[in-house]
């Protein structure tokens, strides 16, 4: 029987392991972290992410916990408009709750899946023999490793050390308000809304619909601020207070989700990207190899939240690619079928997402202050319609399961 090891047990690491035992392989997922479990709030999930789902067969219940995200346009802090207009169709992303998303793809492991929690990866042998990884104790070898350990993949830098972790130039926040402490929005605000200034960002959506009984559940609120600079050091109760200062006199309501937010919900994310992106997502090794799938091939700074989506659409396409290929010639073509088609999309999101972070972070100080308003306005619109474009356009290759 074909064997694959998957390291990370992520979006991505947990998506592909599922979909490697569907079609037929024996699976060992690594995961370094004592517990599988999600990461706290909301995932937004664009149309390639979720053909990517229906692609895998982890699509069922999905029209039950996801919400479409329909924006009006984007506002000033103000409330007046910079830019009207809706995204153009088949170009909405759906918002769900993460421990929604994760409870999904663990349903989907299967029992060929042998889920080994507590490992943290520390070797890779090198690409001579069969691969394999280790943790200092012990090896596992198979066919295929799939590194899906995230962007400071161990495996990434063992076969691509040139390849590194670099500050997306921003800091990010994320919470979701569960619908009993969620305020009441008025009818003339959206359920969704995206405010801009120059280098601060707020972006919220309902996540489902209010209960009639307004109990706590997985629905809610959920929202993301982003402004310049590097992640803070300080606790949570810190950080949302210095939230409430920079968003303060905001439109209704940014205000209003900050007051109610309390540390507990708040999650910082960590904002890194690959520089330079790796040279080549698959490296054969004896009759397999290598694939790198996820952050781990491509982190990107990323203002639009295609991570998972991407990742998805990896897990995806590896499945259909290696879905008949046994060790070999044929598993060699597959795996140079998956760099082929994986890396020129990785690099053309990337290119789209350096575009509109220089414009979001303010075309620098090179600008006024008025030309940079005007770019918000004019520009942002326009790059973030080509790069919602860009998450919306990928197709499962023929003959996966969609």
């Amino acid at each position: 029987m074909r064997s694959a090891v998957v390291v990370g047990a992520g979006i991505g690491g947990l998506a592909a392991a599922g979909a490697l035992a569907r079609t037929g392989w024996q699976v060992t997922l690594l995961e370094q972290r004592e517990r599988i479990r999600p990461a706290p709030g909301a995932v937004l999930l664009w149309p390639g992410g979720l053909r990517a789902l229906r692609s895998l067969g982890l699509d069922e219940g999905l029209d039950a916990v996801a919400t479409p995200v329909h924006t009006a346009g984007l506002r000033r802090p103000d409330g007046r408009w910079l830019h009207k207009g809706s995204p153009a169709d088949g170009m909405t992303p759906y918002v769900v709750h993460g421990e929604d998303l994760h409870d999904a793809l663990v349903a989907g492991l299967g029992e060929r899946v042998d889920l080994r929690p507590g490992v943290a990866v520390r070797t890779v042998p090198g690409r001579e023999g069969r691969p394999a990884v280790g943790d200092g104790r012990a090896t596992w070898e198979a066919d295929l490793v799939v590194a899906a350990d995230g962007v400071g993949s161990t495996v990434r830098q063992r076969l691509v050390p040139d390849s590194r972790p670099v500050s997306g130039g921003y800091a990010a926040w994320r919470a979701v308000i569960p619908w009993y402490r969620a305020p009441r929005l008025p009818d003339s605000t959206p359920a969704a809304g995206e405010t801009l200034s120059v280098g601060q960002r707020f972006r919220y959506a309902s996540l489902g619909e209010r209960r009639s009984a307004e109990v706590s559940g997985r629905g809610g609120i959920c929202w993301l601020a982003t402004v310049p600079g590097a992640a803070r050091p300080e606790p949570p109760e810190v950080q949302l207070s210095l939230l409430r200062r920079w968003f303060a006199g905001w439109h209704a309501p940014v205000a209003q989700l900050l007051a109610v937010t309390e540390p507990d919900d708040l999650v910082q994310q960590d904002v890194s990207e690959l520089s330079p992106l790796p040279a080549a997502f698959a490296f054969p090794a004896g009759a397999g190899g290598y694939v790198l799938l996820g952050d781990a091939a491509h982190a990107l700074a990323d203002h639009l939240g295609q991570g998972p989506s991407v990742a998805l659409e990896d897990a995806a396409t590896l499945q259909a690619l290696v879905r008949d290929a046994s060790p070999g010639p044929a598993l060699a073509g597959a795996l140079r079928a998956y760099q082929r088609a994986r890396r020129r999309r990785a690099a053309r999101l990337a290119r789209q997402s350096r575009r509109v972070a220089a414009v979001l972070e303010g075309a620098g100080g090179r600008l006024g202050l008025r030309a940079r308003r005007v770019a918000l306005g004019t520009v942002a619109p326009r790059l973030f319609k080509a790069a919602a474009a860009g998450a919306s356009d990928w197709r499962p290759l023929a003959g996966s399961d969609s």
